[in-house]
């Protein structure tokens, strides 16, 4: 059969794929258009598993509020420019969406889970690995079962949080999300905080006061005072309200006759060990490859 341009362009509707890859599938299949997707997706998927070690440190969070329950999501790919990508961010919000109405126990269910349009969401990933050419990944999901309302607040594309208050209004939730975003709380208040953690900081701290050669008695209140401090900048409650610093988020609260239950906190990339790209040495590498 022949391969005509209208043929190509419909796999290429069907698919997403570059227009030669269409036409290559079609000849090799010899103009079938299902045989060629089904190609197209082999070739797809195998290029993905070639792609998945490199490191994908750039991508998005995205959040999904219901009735009972809320997600937030982290996906990652290689670069800031994918990050802006309709199919990328189409993929985001399908995983969010899923991950909201399924609240499946690890990222392995997850992905795991049917898609409306046939498959898994795991073969949706590398048919969009196939069509961006980037390493995509779902990292990391949290789905919070609120024991009062979420308040949700996400920054651009990079940061999101969900919080857990009871007793609070709209206003006040709105405030509690952008200031865990802008803030960082690790735990909602000191009693949170492990033992051993508390301990450890203690030491350190002995250890740095003693040095000041001050009496034993002047030291050991300069080492509660710096712990206090500590336990504040790391707690939720203890932190400054960044609408007004002078009153701390447990005052806040107070006022409010409200608490707070939990939060998440997502940030895109956190924690990943970033490429170092020399950008000279790439170029100088290149045209000594090309002078050769």
């Amino acid at each position: 059969m022949a391969v005509t341009a209208r043929l190509v362009k419909e796999l290429r509707e069907l698919t997403g794929a570059g227009m030669m890859e269409c036409k290559k599938a079609l000849v090799a299949v010899d103009g079938d258009v299902e045989a060629a997707k089904e190609l197209l997706r082999k070739r797809g998927q195998a290029s993905a598993d070639k792609k998945a070690s490199r490191v994908a440190a750039e991508g998005r969070i995205e959040l999904a509020v219901g009735d009972q329950a809320a997600v937030a999501i982290e996906v990652n790919c290689e670069s800031d420019f994918v990050t802006k990508d309709e199919n990328f961010c189409n993929f985001v919000t399908q995983v969010a969406v899923l991950a909201l109405e399924h609240e499946p126990a690890d990222l392995d269910a997850l992905m795991a889970l049917e898609v409306a349009a046939g498959g898994t969401l795991e073969n949706v990933r590398k048919d969009l690995v196939a069509k961006i050419g980037e390493n995509v990944s779902v990292r990391r999901f949290e789905v919070m079962r609120p024991r009062g309302q979420v308040g949700s607040y996400l920054h651009g594309d990079r940061i999101g949080v969900l919080v857990d208050v009871e007793n609070g209004d709209d206003a006040l939730r709105k405030d509690l999300a952008m200031h865990i975003a802008a803030s960082r709380p690790d735990f909602i208040s000191a009693d949170d905080v492990a033992e051993d953690v508390v301990e450890k900081e203690r030491r350190f701290l002995s250890e740095q006061a003693e040095q000041s050669g001050k009496p034993p008695e002047i030291v050991a209140k300069m080492v509660e005072g710096r712990l206090r401090k500590y336990l504040n900048e790391i707690t939720l409650l203890g932190q400054p309200f960044i609408k007004n610093p002078d009153i701390n988020v447990g005052q806040l609260l107070s006022q409010g006759g409200a608490t707070v239950a939990g939060f998440v906190r997502l940030e895109a990339g956190e924690g990943i060990e970033k490429k170092a790209e020399n950008f000279v040495s790439e170029v100088q590498a290149q045209v000594q490859a090309q002078s050769k």
